[in-house]
């Protein structure tokens, strides 16, 4: 059997013990930066599979070294840790335990799926020349994100220019398919908060106050001139709000009223520009109208870019692995990932794994309460990411 078979006849043969990993840690999710019990759980299977160097970053993170047989290249395989604040709606025996936190976003599947490769890889150890790193990463999903505190960690900092490959479940890709883009795939991100400070009274008595609700909402609107007016066309731009709060009721108009929301694009200069027209746009627009508006923005995520040449190699491994038929190519999607402070640095390929089945009714969206899994999908992205990781060693 030559070493692609036998990574994946390793994957299949050990497959519903990585569910069963998979089920244990969706039950037990973890929020950002807080996924110790979700560390030692992790580390206790690395020590069962026999892999003991490991060493600790980010304080709830893991860096893991499997030696092959000689020394040579490296190569450096991510999966992130946390979960979401979001109460599970799912009616299976695996749900979450804990109130209100689940793993809505598969950071469960990156896990168990990397513990899977690290099955595969240890088992194999003996046949290929290199070194391979894998880094389970806490915090992905709240600035300022786990691997920028990943990356100033003395055991990374020594992985120089060492390839980095990532990969992120999708339900609206059926299971079996993965998909890869080259260049700019995801975007940036930065957090927005808006303090609008008016006057208060009685809602029968407009003329005595300066409404922070009426204000609010002229620029909620307004705003989008940054998407619509002042950015290029030719540049992916998104403003989105997703929390207002005014605390008044049906005849009280309040003081104040807060706005939360979020900006993303795929122009890193800008991003520069148009925050800076944002927070003039809305400070005008509140001192026209005889209110304040207090702008706070957490610059957050880069955009995330694949090296061209890893992502052509990776898809061409893909095709190897898979059939040319399973593997498609990415439109750039706007979400953002912290796996984007890796690929500024070094060279890097994100990559999507299908997770959804239309037949099982699995295709609920990442990040709601009804995300689930083609449990599939661990055996495919724990074999896959073997295979990765041997073809980049092996380059």
């Amino acid at each position: 059997m030559d070493q692609k078979g036998n990574i994946k006849h390793i994957a299949l043969k050990y497959a519903s013990k990585f569910v069963e990993i998979r089920r244990q840690l969706h039950q037990n999710p973890e929020l950002s930066f807080k996924e110790f019990q979700t560390c030692t759980y992790l580390k206790e299977q690395l020590l069962n599979i026999g892999i003991d160097n490991i060493e600790s970053v980010a304080e709830t993170g893991l860096l893991v070294t499997i030696q092959g047989l000689q020394t040579g290249k490296t190569v450096l395989l991510r999966a992130d840790m946390d979960a979401l604040p979001i109460q599970e709606q799912n009616e299976v025996t695996y749900a979450s335990r804990n109130k209100n936190i689940m793993h809505a976003c598969g950071h469960d599947v990156h896990m168990a799926s990397l513990l899977l490769t690290a099955k595969i890889l240890y088992k194999i150890r003996h046949t290929f020349k290199g070194t391979v790193k894998l880094l389970f990463q806490p915090g992905e999903e709240v600035v300022p994100g786990g691997a920028s505190l990943v990356m100033k960690e003395k055991a990374y900092k020594s992985l120089k220019n060492v390839p980095h490959i990532g990969q992120h479940v999708l339900p609206n890709l059926p299971v079996g398919k993965v998909g890869f883009r080259s260049g700019k795939f995801m975007a940036s991100m930065d957090e927005i908060f808006l303090k609008v400070i008016g006057k208060g009274g009685h809602g029968a008595t407009p003329e005595d106050t300066i409404d922070p609700v009426l204000i609010a909402s002229h620029i909620i609107i307004a705003a989008q001139q940054l998407v619509s007016r002042m950015s290029s066309p030719k540049i992916p731009t998104v403003l989105s709000f997703g929390k207002i709060i005014g605390e008044g009721a049906i005849n009280i108009i309040p003081d104040e009223v807060y706005i939360e929301g979020t900006f993303r694009t795929l122009d890193e200069s800008w991003r520069k520009v148009a925050l800076k027209k944002f927070t003039k746009l809305v400070t005008s627009i509140a001192e026209g109208m005889g209110a304040e508006c207090i702008v706070r923005i957490n610059h957050g995520y880069p955009n995330l870019i694949n090296d061209e040449e890893l992502t052509l190699d990776l898809k061409k491994a893909a095709i190897s692995y898979l059939g040319k038929e399973n593997v498609i190519d990415m439109d750039v999607w706007m979400a953002a990932e912290d796996f984007a402070y890796y690929s500024q640095q070094k060279p890097s390929c994100f990559y999507v794994l299908g997770t959804g089945n239309e037949a099982k009714n699995i295709n609920s969206g990442l990040h709601t309460s009804t995300f689930k899994i083609d449990e599939k999908a661990i055996e495919i992205g724990g074999g896959f990411m073997a295979w990765s990781a041997i073809e980049t060693l092996n380059k």
